[in-house]
């Protein structure tokens, strides 16, 4: 180990004194592990009781910290997460820099000087003095409250006004001149535009297309070249390529175009994965949760059903990117003899009472085999609610015609039946007049529309997810889940520390009104299903690797049901996150307490 990230290290140990001492010891580990719980524990008593010097807020927070500490250096959370930080720590201290296998990183550095600055009651998170209101009651409280409220409120207008909308008047002339250059590559009229099918028969899926109708990144344009190559699955509909800015770089189509292009790391792990054959890419292991082809169950009362699996455009994050051989592929539909055996499984299990059909996008079938899978299961009487889940609302919102309406409603039954539409936007970007106009229809019959958010890097800036929430509000679509980005290898580069999406709800979308917050943030666990991660008991920090990434263990939805597996996570490094933030021109100090979030 370098002298400097010693020195380093020890000066980050010298906020709290007593433990520095401990561990400069010579006494042997398992002693220094005992004579650390003493400590932390005589501090967590300490917060308990009456400390004048210490605020409310600073207290809970101090809490939080030495309970976390104390978890991570637990003889089970090593176990568990195969790593020993309180190990690690030591070795650091006492052993030469030859010795030590895995240097520590800034990253290390930088979780470990925030974790200590949060137990020692030193994090710089609240301003020095409470608010004026604080001090006063009556109509003079009210009053100063008042003020503070528009202060914030003028705050989140500021962040807001820096994310553009798809319908706003600018963007609609971008997206018309777009549109007209891709009308005159294909030779073609408005009219067939406006055909779904003609959509999907031309969809761009190769890099030479792509590259004549809008200009890419010399990486982008690798990527799509290299995806090709490798017969790494891309496919964008010619209506979302419009949505596109014609030059990169400006600022307003990051996330669409992360949704599809994919980038350099994305294609060479899945180059690496496809040679070796890797099972693990089956990343939500639904391989155990498939008691038969076209069905996964992971709850009591609801099943998935994948009539098809492909989809018009291939999202990059795709859960499911391993089973997608091409936008075109004839395999991906599942044969009508095993539609039917998964029909008849649903019928045979009296327990389900809700189907969620998806895949692929099962809107890439005709209106007539829709219409047939939706009759089979409505002939089936213990099936109360029949979800289809689509993105054709954001790419292909031509699909969504009054025919296809029309066809849909007639098994939309009030009081006996419901039918929903769940769908996925990504960023207030892709809402346009075409979009809002698809989910009105379904509204027109009494459809409702929910929206899964893909927390990714490319929609996670200060108050990003909440200006699409509220657009999705006023287009008729009610935020449902906000899912934590898979942790699949192949994706690192869209992933978000879970922190991040924690203090994006306690911070951004708290400020918003709750018919606005109306989503569920969730981490999908492999084979087991949805984590609640505002629910800080269904999972632990129980270690920080070398790189600085927090090792998480979840707790099974079942935890008080039936004795089920845990699920180990390690998640993206928080200072890494935030030098990508730098990079992309946010100022990190807007993040600071994102530390905190465990």
């Amino acid at each position: 180990m370098e002298k400097k990230a010693k020195k380093r290290l020890l000066n980050i140990l010298e906020s709290i004194p007593p433990l520095k001492d401990i561990m400069l010891s010579t006494d042997p580990l398992e002693k220094k592990r005992h004579d650390i719980r003493e400590l932390l524990n005589s501090m967590l008593i300490n917060t308990y009781d009456d400390n004048p010097d210490l605020p409310s807020l600073t207290w809970m927070l101090s809490r939080d910290a030495i309970l976390v500490f104390r978890n991570i250096i637990s003889r089970r959370s090593e176990k568990v997460a195969g790593f020993s930080f309180l190990g690690y720590l030591n070795e650091l201290i006492h052993k030469d820099r030859k010795s030590v296998n895995t240097p520590p990183s800034p990253d290390f550095l930088a979780e470990l000087t925030h974790l200590l600055h949060g137990i020692s009651g030193k994090a710089d998170v609240y301003p020095k003095s409470p608010p004026a209101f604080a001090k006063f009651h009556g109509t003079r409280a009210a009053k100063l409250r008042s003020v503070d409220l528009s202060r914030m409120a003028r705050n989140v207008e500021k962040f807001s006004k820096r994310y553009p909308s798809g319908l706003d008047d600018s963007a609609k002339r971008r997206r018309y001149n777009n549109k007209l250059r891709i009308l005159r590559h294909f030779k073609v009229t408005d009219f067939e535009w406006s055909n779904w099918r003609w959509q999907m028969r031309h969809i761009i899926k190769d890099a030479k297309t792509l590259k004549k109708l809008i200009k890419l990144t010399d990486e982008q344009s690798e990527a799509v070249e290299q995806a090709q190559k490798h017969k790494v699955p891309l496919g964008i509909t010619p209506y979302y390529l419009s949505l596109m800015d014609y030059e990169p770089g400006q600022g307003r189509d990051n996330a669409i175009r992360a949704q599809v292009i994919p980038t350099l790391k994305y294609i060479r792990k899945l180059k690496e994965f496809k040679a070796h054959d890797e099972s693990s890419m089956d990343f939500m292991l639904e391989r155990d949760t498939s008691p038969i082809e076209g069905i996964t169950r992971r709850y009591p009362q609801i099943v998935i059903l994948k009539p098809v699996l492909t989809c018009p455009q291939i999202c990059v994050y795709c859960q499911r990117n391993w089973e997608i051989e091409d936008v075109y592929s004839r395999a991906a539909i599942l044969p009508k003899p095993k539609l039917e055996k998964a029909i008849q499984w649903i019928a045979q299990t009296p327990e389900i009472n809700e189907v969620l059909i998806t895949g692929g996008d099962p809107f890439i079938l005709s209106n007539d085999r829709i219409e047939s899978l939706l009759y089979k299961l409505s002939r089936i009487d213990h099936i109360q609610r029949i979800r289809i889940g689509t993105r054709t609302l954001a790419t292909l919102p031509q699909r969504i015609t009054d025919t296809l309406v029309k066809d849909i409603n007639h098994f939309h039954i009030p009081g006996k039946r419901e039918i929903l539409i769940v769908t996925h936007f990504e960023h207030p970007y892709e809402i346009t007049h075409n979009a809002m106009e698809a989910v009105q229809r379904f509204r027109r019959y009494g459809i409702e529309v929910y929206n899964q958010l893909v927390y990714t890097f490319f929609n996670s800036r200060k108050f990003e997810a909440t200006v699409l929430r509220n657009a999705l509000r006023l287009i008729g679509v009610t935020p449902y889940y906000t899912f934590n980005t898979k942790g699949k290898e192949e994706t690192d580069d869209y992933r978000v520390p879970i922190p991040r999406l924690l203090q994006e709800q306690k911070e951004e979308a708290r400020l918003m009104p709750g018919t606005v917050r109306t989503d569920e943030i969730v981490f999908n666990v492999p084979r087991l299903g949805k984590n609640y991660l505002r629910a800080i008991q269904h999972h632990d920090v129980i270690s920080i690797q070398p790189d600085g990434r927090r090792v998480y263990e979840f707790h099974p939805w079942e935890k008080k049901l039936a004795l089920a597996d845990t699920y180990v996570y390690t998640d993206v490094s928080i200072h890494g996150y935030l030098q990508r933030l730098k990079d992309f021109g946010e100022n990190i100090s807007d993040y600071k307490s994102i530390w905190y979030y465990y």
